[in-house]
């Protein structure tokens, strides 16, 4: 007989802690804003790496673009402020803030949520072998054929016994019909033989 083979190991992924999920989430927002958003594509990186989904890959490949522009843009535009134009000034605002907004509420809202169903799911169950064991019987369960055993001889002991205290009446004679029969023949036959007796006598006179 083969016996069952080792068990596999469950492979348990590592779940960090709320407390350190929510320091990388400060560093990654904090260095964000300090950057004026020129490093939000490591946010995007981290959000890429844990929920390894093609959307977020692409999405850090546009963060990444928007921050090269971003960057280029900056270094074109004069070292002094007031040689800058109005539109420049509220163009390179207005990027910054639409980066800064869209990255941190993004990586905020989409990786609370990753740990979130992953917490709701919870761990799978554990591996089980798929022995079928058979129930024991208890001590005062019995199969049915060895109930219907035990049950006939008990049954064939258990005769009507007559009751001493009834008194048992004889069964009716029958009265003998042929001797009755013969009897009543004897009688007509006497009784015929007297007539003819009679008739007889009465024409001889």
């Amino acid at each position: 007989m083969h016996g069952y083979g080792p068990t596999p190991q469950q492979q348990t992924t590592s779940r960090p802690s709320p407390a350190t999920l929510t320091t990388v989430r400060v560093i990654l927002v904090t260095v964000t804003v300090l950057s004026c958003g020129l490093l939000g594509w490591v946010a995007m990186l981290r959000l890429a790496i844990v929920t390894r989904r093609p959307r977020d890959w692409v999405l850090l490949v546009v963060v990444m673009v928007l921050n090269a522009a971003l960057f280029a843009f900056i270094v074109s535009t004069p070292d002094d402020p007031d040689d800058m134009s109005d539109a420049s000034v509220l163009l390179m605002l207005l990027w910054i803030v639409a980066l800064l907004a869209g990255v941190i509420t993004y990586y905020l809202y989409v990786e609370i949520r990753h740990y979130s169903s992953l917490r709701s799911l919870g761990s799978p169950a554990p591996y089980t072998a798929t022995a079928t064991a058979h129930p024991t019987p208890l001590p005062y369960q019995q199969h049915p054929a060895q109930q219907h055993q035990h049950q006939q001889p008990q049954q064939h002991h258990q005769q009507p016994q007559p009751n001493p205290y009834t008194v048992q009446t004889p069964p009716p004679t029958p009265t003998p019909a042929p001797q009755r029969l013969d009897q009543v023949r004897a009688e007509l036959d006497e009784l015929s033989d007297y007539l003819r007796k009679e008739n007889r006598e009465g024409e001889g006179r």
